[in-house]
Order: C-alpha cells, then structure tokens, then sequence
C-alpha cells in the first residue's frame, strides 16, 4: 500500500518511491515471497540506475539487494555477477573501509562459498573485513 501511495502521490520516479521499491523488494524476501522479491527488485534496479544513475549509493544498495535475491532463488551465477560489480562500485565510490563496502565484501564471500569457490573468497576476504 505505501508503495502504490508514492507512485500516486509523488509520481514512481520520485526518490522516496525509489526507496519504498526496493524496500518492499527486501521485504518480500524476507518473507520468503522470492519470485516477487526478483521482480521487484530488477524494477528497483532498473529505475534507480535510470533516474539517479549507476553510482548513486542507492544503487547500489539495489543492486545488492537484489543480489541477496538471487541467492535465495539458488540463483547464484546470477548472485556474484551483481556482488562482484556492487563490491567494486562500492570501494570506488563509498572506499573499502565504508560500511556498506564491507557488507558488500561479506555478501560475495558467502556467494563464492556457495559456488564452492573457496580461492576466490579467501581471496577477498584477505582484502579487508567481511563484515560476516
């Protein structure tokens, strides 16, 4: 309902309706509601990346986002392509000691060792903490 609110009220290109996307994206994996989570959370990415562009941090919370999606969809091909470009977005533009850069680090870590690609998350962990 909050969302249909936002695109009513502020338009769907609005930031706060930008926001209530990909929160309620969130929301809906959480609940287990995985299919619905991965729709809405392309749309989220999509629209983010279109309206405040590729390296604006609420892109690149989407994009994790959505990655985290993927992952729970078993998805996971899909899961590190999407890590691997949020985690080095996020050392370019937020640094590799921001918050969110080490959530990042931490997601793909967990990825690659569910690919059973235990080099490659040993590799990135040894860049910095992963925030696991």
């Amino acid at each position: 309902q909050a969302l249909a609110d936002r695109e009513r009220v502020l338009g769907t290109d609005h930031p706060h309706t930008l926001a209530t996307r990909h929160l309620l994206a969130s929301s809906f994996r959480f609940a287990g509601r995985i299919d619905e989570a991965i729709g809405l959370g392309e749309r989220a990415l999509t629209e983010q990346e279109r309206i405040v562009g590729s390296d604006h941090p609420n892109t690149l919370t989407a994009r994790s986002n959505l990655a985290l999606s993927y992952q729970a969809a078993g998805r996971t091909d899909d899961a590190i392509r999407l890590a691997e470009r949020g985690l080095a977005d996020s050392e370019r533009i937020l640094g590799t000691n921001h918050p969110n850069t080490i959530t990042s680090r931490g997601n793909l870590v967990l990825f690659y060792r569910a690919a059973g690609r235990a080099d490659d998350a040993t590799r990135v962990e040894e860049r910095g903490p992963a925030g696991t």
